[in-house]
């Protein structure tokens, strides 16, 4: 019998049984699906591509990919830092955080410009306590604050937080803002050459054989029993649950608040060519489209695609009523903006969530992970809705079951 049971093997699971594996608890992690990961998944497709789950590349300044990731072997690939903003029916070069070169920014005025380096200034300054500190409220307050024009934050801060927080109302907390462009503003943005899946699969190596089921899903769980859909049951002392947030609505019940979620659907499409040939998140100012964000993840990367071949990555806000109709608009408006682009007949779509984190979501920053009985909670939901926050929220969830069993 062992001590713990842990629904779920993406990064919140997999850095709360790190923590578990250092205290000495033993454990054993069901996955429902195939492989660990969950959302920071690589599939492998015919021909050498990469997709990703979900688009979310690693901030590298992220304080808890530091603590529990070796950066060397990830081969990360930084993108530029800023991204190419299309506007006015033409694509501008925009940097951030930016720094002297936000002088030269052709989207907002020279005060815009230094109101960026006061910014950078303030999110950078003390310790990240004391960001988190700061009164709780919307994004869009926090730019209006700082003395933004309606210019820069219509053509860059909503399609570019768009792009991390799923959403273009800048109604996110802007605690989560402050973290974010601290982040940007002390690392890169990046990704494993092999993909982001290279990410979970560090951390699985560094567990013990055998402590991973996969492809085993959980029916129900209670106090000190999990029940698996085949009729197993697993008695255990202790049992966190690090799944989605809708799934872990599911297991526990009333115990805990399910979030409203953000969804967003990427369209992969393998072509010969690239048309960008440089690393930059590209952004979509205008009305027309669908297209939120993309990037030639090959040309960030050159992992996710074979030589001679590029892999195009669109992400659409949202999940669409008619999947066909939007993957032709999607197809329609790559073609737009890139003419004489030709795009491969394969193309692979994925979705993937993250909570919705509306003002007052962070205050106070964290939500417990200790729902009493033995029953324990962690994931993105439990913390800020980034890697960092899913890494967090299991290493707390590790250090409240040692509590719980001392």
């Amino acid at each position: 019998m062992v001590d713990v049971a842990i629904v779920g093997a993406g990064l919140a699971g997999l850095c709360c049984a790190l923590r578990l594996r250092e205290i000495g608890i033993s454990f054993q992690i069901f996955e429902a699906s195939d492989a660990v990961g969950g959302q920071v998944r690589t599939i492998t497709h015919g021909g050498g591509f990469r997709v990703d789950r979900s688009f979310q590349p690693l901030l590298t300044a992220f304080p808890e990919a530091q603590r529990m990731l070796d950066y060397g072997p990830l081969d990360l690939r930084p993108f530029w830092r800023g991204a190419l903003i299309r506007t006015g029916g033409r694509f501008r070069r925009f940097a951030f955080p930016a720094g002297l070169r936000g002088l030269f920014n052709p989207i907002g005025s020279v005060a815009d410009a230094f109101r960026m380096w006061s910014l950078r200034h303030k999110t950078t300054a003390g310790t990240l306590a004391d960001q988190f500190a700061k009164p709780e409220g919307l994004t869009l307050d926090l730019l209006r604050w700082q003395g933004f024009s309606d210019s820069v934050i219509d053509q860059f801060f909503r399609p570019f937080l768009g792009a991390f927080f799923l959403e273009r109302d800048l109604v996110t907390s802007s605690r989560l803002s402050r973290f974010l462009f601290r982040m940007l503003a002390e690392g890169d943005m990046a990704v494993p050459n092999a993909g982001l899946g290279a990410i979970a699969e560090q951390l699985e190596r560094r567990l013990p054989p055998g402590c991973i089921r996969v492809g085993v899903s959980v029916d129900r769980i209670e106090p000190g029993c999990v029940t698996l859909r085949n009729g197993e049951e697993i008695q255990v002392r202790a049992i966190v649950t690090a799944t989605e947030a809708d799934e872990a609505g599911r297991l526990l019940g009333s115990r805990i608040r399910v979030p409203k979620m953000r969804t967003a659907t990427c369209f992969n499409f393998l072509t010969s060519n690239s048309p960008l040939g440089e690393p930059i998140l590209v952004l979509n100012a205008d009305p027309s489209g669908p297209i939120s964000h993309l990037a030639v993840m090959s040309d960030v990367a050159p992992g996710y695609a074979p030589p001679g071949a590029a892999l195009i990555s669109a992400v659409v806000l949202g999940t669409p009523s008619d999947g066909r109709a939007t993957l032709q608009a999607v197809h329609d408006q790559l073609s737009q903006w890139f003419g004489g682009l030709s795009l491969g007949t394969e193309m692979i779509t994925t979705s993937y969530s993250i909570p919705d984190q509306t003002a007052p979501a962070l205050d106070p920053p964290e939500r417990p992970v200790d729902l009493g009985e033995g029953l324990f909670v962690c994931g993105q939901h439990r913390d800020t809705a980034t890697m960092n926050g899913a890494m967090a929220s299991g290493w707390r969830a590790a250090q409240a079951v040692a509590e719980w069993l001392a």
